[in-house]
């Protein structure tokens, strides 16, 4: 995914992975560049949430209409900082042409972004990055989102309630926060199995489209699981049996420590997990290898940049095993 870390100059994108445990590398970093638009975008809306968070929506079609799950938008914040952002998708409507994007202001940039009115025109370099591929043998995908790592997970969440004719999909997503979710959380009207009976709390959006979905936070936020989101995939993934974990595969977008303890979750349990780097980026199209990340490959261990090679990676090869 890609969402901005606390400079404002980080980003999670989305590599894709063609199967459990490989990545499909340079010939795919190759393919995208022919999707890459740049557009003038003009700013919908811009919804202000608790803890300085934002969920825009830009009208940018090209960008729209190429985005997969996983992918993010490069934006000029304003005509005064020439620096872009990458910011993950949360949404992208192909038809209307419009994306949405939710960012956490911690930095000038994203700041001078929170200040822009609604019909500022904003340059978009996007889509970027490869998207996350679910794979239909395995359709209880559990997505796992922790801070401004949610906005992949809900445009997965959608692209799989978009293609339920392929797969009986059973998408879980779990959201972790420490400060208040960037939605009013609600109590689920969706049942779920596995999970501790107090833990109701909700995304209202994924709630409408009959995903569940549960929260997870430090905070005290009535009705949300009190600690870690992994955690509780930990707790729903234990009440599983054999035939059950084999129809498992995780995703995972948020910052590294929630990323490392996902792998060590899905390893426990044996099921593919794919997760959704942050780095810090410059250019994002690849061509200053500033976000190079080791990983582990048939090869051996190779950098690979985290824009066009990923961010998506099998979590074995970013976060392999301790010897």
């Amino acid at each position: 995914m890609t969402t901005a870390a606390p400079t404002g100059a980080a980003s999670t994108a989305t590599c894709t992975i063609d199967a459990p445990g490989r990545s499909r590398g340079a010939a795919a970093a190759k393919a995208q560049r022919d999707t890459i638009f740049v557009e003038d975008g003009t700013l919908l809306a811009q919804q202000e949430y608790p803890g300085r968070q934002y969920v825009i929506r830009i009208h940018a079609p090209k960008c729209a209409a190429a985005a997969q799950p996983g992918s993010f938008a490069h934006l000029t914040c304003d005509p005064e900082r020439p620096m872009r952002r990458p910011l993950s998708i949360m949404r992208a409507n192909a038809q209307d042409g419009w994306i949405d994007i939710l960012y956490k202001v911690v930095g000038p940039g994203l700041d001078a972004l929170s200040q822009q009115p609604v019909g500022a025109s904003l340059s978009v370099l996007g889509p970027i990055g490869q998207g996350f591929i679910a794979h239909p043998e395995r359709p209880r995908t559990l997505l796992i989102g922790g801070g401004v790592g949610i906005p992949p997970m809900v445009f997965l969440a959608e692209s799989l309630r978009s293609r339920s004719t392929e797969a009986a999909w059973r998408p879980l997503v779990l959201m972790g926060s420490e400060i208040e979710f960037p939605f009013k959380a609600r109590p689920s009207q969706i049942l779920l199995p596995g999970l501790p009976p107090e833990v109701i709390a909700c995304m209202p959006l994924l709630d409408d489209w009959g995903v569940a979905s549960r929260l997870a936070s430090f905070g005290g936020f009535a009705g949300c699981f009190h600690g870690y989101v992994t955690d509780l995939a930990a707790h729903w993934l234990g009440t599983l049996d054999a035939s059950a974990l084999r129809e498992v595969e995780v995703f995972a977008c948020g910052p590294t420590p929630m990323l490392q303890a996902t792998a060590r979750v899905a390893r426990r349990f044996g099921v593919p997990c794919q997760v959704s780097l942050e780095e810090f980026m410059a250019c994002a199209v690849g061509g200053c290898a500033g976000c190079a990340v080791p990983v582990v490959t048939d090869a051996g261990l190779a950098m690979k940049r985290v824009c066009v090679d990923g961010p998506v990676f099998d979590a074995n090869t970013v976060y392999p095993p301790a010897a």
